[in-house]
């Protein structure tokens, strides 16, 4: 199996990992953790940034990730071309950077709905989730890991958000060895938990999916 770091590791099934088989090839992963700290292999794996339009950096997981990365990571989104004056990732799209000294190989970069703002929240962060994976489906990415798009300031009700969430992972059956959730906060992790339950259409629940 595959080895990783950061939200209480995934070799097995413990308080901070839960582990599940949606299907014979793909594994879903929920963890507590730091996101920046995450990788599997460092050659086929990305984390997703919920960033915003400009993809320069700011606060909550967009600014740990720009930290962690360091000053390439915001350069080398400086020369993604913008579609609008100052609008580089325009929400529900998605786009893709190296991670320069984060410990994986890419991150993608996308933009969730505010949820007292955007006319159809869930319709936008559904497709915020469907780009990043086909994007990371399109340059050969294996390992794909989430944080909880829009649920800080962007203010997403986490139960709605695991939903929406959840049930888009599970559409890239067999297009990816494991899609991970590493959540930071303990009542998002709770929540995505709660949704993951196992539920028609998944393989099997296991404490370790690679068995």
């Amino acid at each position: 199996m595959a080895s990783n770091s950061g939200g209480g590791g995934g070799s097995g099934d413990d308080g901070n990992c839960k582990s599940f088989k949606i299907s014979s090839s793909t594994s879903l992963k929920i963890q507590r953790g730091d996101i920046t700290k995450w990788s599997v292999n460092g050659t086929s794996d990305a984390i997703v940034n919920a960033a915003n339009e400009q993809m320069l950096g700011g606060g909550g997981v967009d600014g740990a990730i720009h930290r962690a990365a360091g000053p390439e990571l915001r350069a080398a989104c400086y020369t993604v071309a913008e579609v609008r004056p100052g609008i580089r990732c325009p929400k529900r799209e998605a786009r893709i950077t190296p991670a320069f000294e984060l410990p994986v190989s890419y991150v993608i970069h996308t933009v969730g709905p505010i949820y007292d703002v955007d006319d159809h929240p869930e319709v936008t962060l559904k497709n915020a989730y469907r780009n990043c994976l086909m994007l990371a489906k399109e340059n050969n990415i294996e390992y794909i890991a989430f944080p909880a798009i829009s649920c800080g300031v962007y203010g997403y009700p986490y139960e709605k958000a695991a939903t929406i969430a959840i049930s888009t992972a599970m559409e890239s059956d067999g297009d990816f060895k494991e899609v991970h959730f590493v959540l930071f906060e303990d009542d998002v992790f709770n929540a995505w938990l709660e949704k993951a339950k196992p539920r028609k259409g998944w393989f099997s629940c296991c404490s370790d999916p690679t068995e």
